[in-house]
């Protein structure tokens, strides 16, 4: 029985669907571990430290999972970015300059969201334009709309995104009879709690849905996908839909996180977005990854400029630096998995004719 248990281990852990999401969870245990031993007397193992991992980073995450699901089906998205901009400067303006209901606001970015990635997804799916291209037109389309809106930062000043961008869930623990804060005080705020629910709904869009299914099956072969009578086209469309949903939601949540909205905000954070979900594992091929490995490859971007500022010496650029080796190293692993793949297929049939 023991050897039976062993051999599943092995074989879990050795299969090319989980080996990069392994890789992604040891190598973020490592350099924690790592990190709590070198400054854990300057408070990186505390709780708080911890935690603002999640806090700064949560629009990050958001984002991630939307583009998790288009690079499962062999595309890319580099609007986000953009898309996450404009939602916070149809925010500003509206909430701040023409004194909208934000809640008015949120619904309209979240619709024009949707619709600009409905749009690109069309341009993908019915025109064959690559998604390179289609997206980098929905980028440029975000940012010119942006700067058309302004091209000065507009504060945000409304008493509800106040009350949202403040609201926080502290950590307690019991003392002295009665619950207090712990110190270092350690919270998650609303974009932290809008980041794990939607990597809940995430993982269970593709682990318990057909369309998740349909995602994985496009991802992987499309043309046997078309010949098995899936509906490719609708969930091409759809993937690029709720990325568009995730990028607005990505926008309402930075917005609440700096309160303004800028024309330039989040240049290059499609580029962040795109290396999470790489690092977390995602095939840049299509056909695997999972929100899992999103989840802890969005942790492992974070505790890497952590560092550098708990160290104090070295320049922010080496996170850019080890950002970039990390996306290298995973790359690398993904072509190494898929040549053994392709490795184990082409002698499976030779072994058999001999």
């Amino acid at each position: 029985m023991d050897k039976k248990k062993s051999s599943k281990l092995v074989n879990f852990v050795t299969n090319p669907k989980y080996l990069m999401v392994l890789a992604t969870i040891g190598i973020f245990l490592v350099i924690y571990g790592a990190g709590i031993i070198m400054y854990g007397d300057r408070g990186f193992s505390k709780l708080r430290t911890f935690m603002m991992l999640f806090v700064d980073n949560a629009y990050i995450g958001i984002s991630a999972v939307g583009m998790t699901m288009v690079l499962i089906t062999g595309g890319i998205d580099l609007s986000v970015a953009a898309v996450a901009s404009l939602t916070g400067m149809f925010i500003a303006y509206g909430t701040t300059v023409l004194g909208l209901d934000p809640v008015l606001c949120m619904a309209f970015s979240i619709l024009v969201g949707v619709l600009l990635g409905l749009g690109m997804g069309a341009l993908v799916t019915y025109l064959k334009i690559p998604p390179f291209v289609a997206t980098l037109t929905g980028m440029f389309l975000a940012r010119g709309v942006c700067s058309l809106i302004s091209r000065e930062s507009i504060s945000i000043n409304n008493e509800l995104i106040d009350k949202m961008a403040g609201w926080k869930m502290y950590f307690m623990k019991y003392s002295g009879g009665e619950w207090v804060k712990i110190k270092p005080v350690a919270y998650i705020n609303l974009n932290v709690v809008i980041f794990i629910v939607m990597i809940i709904i995430g993982t269970i869009i593709l682990q318990k849905t057909r369309f998740g299914r349909n995602v994985y099956a496009v991802g992987g072969n499309e043309q046997s996908a078309r010949l098995m009578g899936l509906p490719v086209d609708k969930t091409k469309m759809m993937v690029y839909g709720f990325n568009g949903f995730c990028s607005a939601l990505a926008g309402i949540a930075y917005a609440l996180y700096v309160k303004s909205g800028w024309n330039l905000a989040l240049q290059g954070g499609e580029l962040d977005v795109i290396s999470a979900a790489v690092i977390g594992g995602v095939l840049l091929s299509g056909g695997v990854g999972y929100m899992i490995g999103t989840f802890f490859g969005v942790l492992l971007k974070a505790v890497i400029p952590s560092l550098i500022t708990f160290n104090g010496t070295l320049s922010s650029w080496w996170g850019k630096i080890i950002t970039g080796a990390l996306v290298l190293l995973f790359v690398a692993l993904q072509q190494i998995v898929m040549h053994g793949k392709i490795f184990k297929k082409k002698s499976g049939p030779s072994h058999k004719k001999e």
